[in-house]
């Protein structure tokens, strides 16, 4: 997932470069949401790790 959310960051960067604003906002946007959803994940997985009785890596 982490890997889509980079791509979108670079067509989003690329898009922004060539001047195509609309399809620069939407790949931001796109791995913004991403970005968000990865995070949760891995503070979730954190979590379950240590109720576990497991340290985190």
């Amino acid at each position: 997932m982490l890997g889509w959310t980079l791509m979108f960051l670079i067509v989003a960067l690329i898009a922004g470069a060539l001047g195509f604003t609309g399809i620069a906002g939407a790949s931001v946007g796109i791995a913004k949401v991403l970005f968000f959803i990865f995070l949760i994940l891995m503070i979730l997985s954190a979590v379950i790790h240590v109720l576990r009785g497991k340290k985190p890596l």
